[in-house]
Parts: C-alpha cells; sequence; structure tokens
C-alpha cells in the first residue's frame, strides 16, 4: 500500500490536516496511502457501500448526494469518506468527482495508523468532522 516512490511531499502543501507535521511526517503520510487519478463523473463511493478507504482531494473536486440529492462539493485539501471509517457504519452518501480529480486513498488500517501516529493531523481530522456532524444535526 506504499505511495509511488515519485510522489513528493509537496503534494501535502496547503493541506489543512498536515499543516503542522514536517517533511518525514509527510513521507510517511505519502506511505500510508495511495494516488488515485479519476475521472469526470466516477463514483467515488456509494450511500450504503462499507467503508474500506477515504480520500484526500489533492486537486479537482467531488460533489456528495444524499438519496441522489446534492449536499456539497468537496475540494483541494479536504477528506471525504473518512466518518464512516472513524463511526464503523455504512457510507451515508455517495460521491462521484465533477472533474478529472487527483486523490490520496487511505484504506482503513492505514487511515487508523495515520491517526495514531500522528496526533496533531488526527486532531486536525476528527475537528472537521466533529463540524460535519453539527451542521448535519443543524440543518435536520
Amino acid at each position: 500500500m506504499a505511495a509511488s516512490s515519485e510522489q513528493d511531499p509537496s503534494v501535502l502543501d496547503g493541506v489543512p490536516y498536515f499543516t503542522d507535521v514536517g517533511p518525514d511526517e509527510r513521507r510517511r503520510i505519502l506511505a500510508l496511502s495511495s494516488p488515485r487519478e479519476v475521472a469526470a463523473g466516477e463514483l467515488l463511493l456509494d450511500q450504503g457501500d462499507t467503508a474500506v478507504e477515504c480520500f484526500l482531494v489533492l486537486s479537482g473536486s467531488v460533489s456528495v448526494y444524499v438519496r441522489g440529492e446534492y449536499v456539497a462539493s468537496i475540494g483541494p485539501g479536504s477528506m471525504v469518506g473518512e466518518m464512516a471509517l472513524v463511526d464503523h457504519r455504512p457510507r451515508t452518501a455517495a460521491v462521484v468527482a465533477d472533474q478529472p480529480t487527483r486523490l490520496l486513498a487511505f484504506r482503513t488500517k492505514e487511515f487508523r495508523t495515520l491517526l495514531d501516529e500522528m496526533p496533531r493531523a488526527s486532531e486536525h481530522i476528527l475537528a472537521e468532522l466533529q463540524e460535519r456532524l453539527d451542521r448535519s444535526d443543524r440543518d435536520e
């Protein structure tokens, strides 16, 4: 599950989750992930599926749909799919690429390793999840 050797740690520049991590930690993040490129219209995650990975958007954008209704667009520097990995539930939304999109994919085990090994990154990711849950509660 190692990233390709050509992955440059600078791909993580500007990613809010990783602003507090140094070059060695950035290399570790890349080693825990796999680069992925998807075409416009490609389904990344399907609502109801079992969660096996999450994605960090490096470039491009994806849209989130719940029961077929548009909810949000996610752009560079944001993660998608991590909530289902954290709470061990089926996917609550479908995610589709809006345009050609570059991603880093984290499988469940590697995502947990990331959270365990990098407390500051974990804090940022979990704070974002909490904010999404709070927004979701307000919208209901």
